[in-house]
């Protein structure tokens, strides 16, 4: 009941916050912070002491609820956790906490809806990390959308509506192919067994042609990369950051991203091994290409929260990277580089927003000398620039270090050019500071710095990160055996490793 408990207590208390912003205006905030961290806690309690053991049936489940949903249809609400999903429900947590944190004061209109759809997008993102039966899967990947294009829309900035719009347009066309793709495996599944199901575990190993996989694969490989996003999928998620509240724009970059990498790692690959094998030198370049392009776009803005939006097109270019690599190294880096993007970039939005909600702008070119203004700001946007960029110590490092080293097993020319994107990350970061923080002001700005709520906030996500990166390998334990668990079944399946020799 703990899965399910995960999905039903935001969403009770978004309809709860509702129902009572008339009465109590300041309940709403209240609320969700407290349905937040009920979902944090009982993550917390599902946490293996020890990490998980290796087990030779995969997938090993850490909990897992499977209940009659739509018989006719082969249908079942089925839930399961393991290392991979645990730490991905757990990172929901966290950020919807922070994600409020951030909505504190900001939010002054419609507060009741405002948190109803707040936490509607926590509970489909969590849903997404927990479903196991892939028609419950399409499910809750719809749930996300629509709360997440009101958030924009009507609480977003200037031009809200044209960034709503967009997010849903390339969103929802990329989902309805991977509905058809899901269909389509249906099908094919119940012509060669007799079985009309969407459970995730009897599909796996389902046989079929190589052009049929292909364009099977083709379907759900558009939902995942357009919400990774991957170049040229990205087109959305510049102006979506841009105009999204500062909790919208924390759940797009830590959260929403992540659904996309989750989905190539437990459901493309994993169900299309075969034709994974062709795919997989297109997916490297087009994360390399991510890399490099994400990098530069970033340097050339002077919108603060536009520059951290392409900075994630960057980050998550070697997540994908990472995953068509397919060995253990490389599977490790990209979990952990979702994790502490996550947090790192999530971090970045609310310092932007802080000082767009102080200064009624997020032009740089206006900004300057700000750190003796503003010192807690300066040094905590200093903190998680050296973040982004990778500075050894902190999680990042050891999420990008990881890809690399498997990608260099893979593919040598990929490994070094992807390095560079290490370098243009460095330039984009100190540029930043130097821009905003640094130099003659350019204009009298007297705002005030950070209050003890972002400070207490950004403190914890300072803290996850430097235990990320002097401890890694209590989270890569935890992923581990399910990590291992998406090798074994691709190898069962098609005779070898992806990124590797049979």
């Amino acid at each position: 009941m703990i899965l399910a408990l995960l999905i039903a207590i935001p969403v009770l208390g978004g309809l709860l916050a509702w129902g009572l912003a008339g009465r109590f205006p300041r309940g709403p905030r209240w609320i969700a912070l407290l349905a937040c961290a009920g979902d944090l806690m009982l993550t917390i309690c599902l946490w293996p002491p020890d990490g998980p053991t290796i087990s030779s049936a995969a997938p090993l489940w850490i909990a897992q609820l499977d209940w009659p949903w739509i018989p006719q249809l082969g249908a079942r609400f089925h839930l399961a956790m393991d290392g991979l999903s645990l730490l991905m429900v757990a990172l929901t947590a966290v950020l919807g906490l922070m994600a409020i944190a951030a909505s504190w004061t900001s939010v002054r209109e419609r507060i009741g809806f405002y948190y109803l759809n707040l936490l509607l997008v926590l509970a489909g993102i969590t849903g997404v990390f927990l479903a196991v039966d892939l028609f419950l899967f399409y499910f809750f990947w719809e749930l996300m959308l629509i709360p997440m294009y009101f958030l924009i829309a009507i609480w977003g900035h200037e031009n809200r509506r044209y960034a709503a719009i967009k997010f849903f347009i390339f969103t929802q066309a990329s989902g309805l192919l991977m509905l058809l793709s899901i269909l389509g495996l249906y099908f094919v599944h119940g012509a060669a067994t007799g079985e009309y199901t969407f459970d995730y575990a009897r599909l796996l190993g389902t046989q079929m042609g190589p052009v049929t996989a292909l364009w099977l694969m083709l379907g759900f490989m558009a939902a995942f990369l357009v919400k990774l996003p991957a170049v040229p999928f990205h087109t959305w998620l510049p102006d979506a950051h841009t105009e999204a509240p500062t909790a919208g724009s924390v759940i797009l970059a830590g959260l929403l991203l992540k659904t996309g990498a989750y989905g190539i790692l437990r459901f493309a690959v994993p169900l299309f091994p075969g034709a994974a094998i062709p795919m997989a030198p297109v997916a490297m370049i087009l994360g390399v290409v991510g890399v490099l392009y994400g990098a530069v776009m970033a340097f050339a803005q002077t919108d603060f929260k536009r520059l951290v939006a392409y900075s994630s097109v960057s980050h998550l270019g070697f997540v994908l990277l990472g995953i068509f690599a397919w060995n253990t190294l490389a599977l490790q880096g990209a979990v952990m580089q979702m994790i502490c993007h996550g947090l790192g970039t999530g971090a970045l939005f609310m310092l932007a927003g802080a000082l767009d909600e102080r200064l009624h702008t997020r032009d740089m070119r206006r900004m300057g000398g700000l750190w003796t203004v503003v010192p807690r700001f300066g040094a905590a946007t200093l903190f998680f620039a050296l973040a982004s960029l990778g500075l050894p110590g902190l999680g990042n490092f050891i999420g990008e270090f990881l890809i690399l080293l498997g990608t260099f097993q893979f593919n040598v020319t990929l490994a070094a050019i992807a390095t560079l994107g290490l370098v243009a990350a460095t330039v984009y970061s100190l540029w930043m500071i130097q821009q905003v923080f640094h130099g003659t002001p350019r204009e009298e700005w007297k705002p005030a710095d950070l209050v003890g709520r972002e400070r207490v906030a950004l403190l914890v996500m300072a803290a996850l990160l430097v235990w990320l990166g002097l401890f890694p390998q209590r989270v890569l334990n935890v992923a581990a055996p399910a990590l291992e668990g998406l090798q074994r079944t691709v190898a069962e399946n098609r005779g070898g490793l992806l990124g590797g020799a049979p």
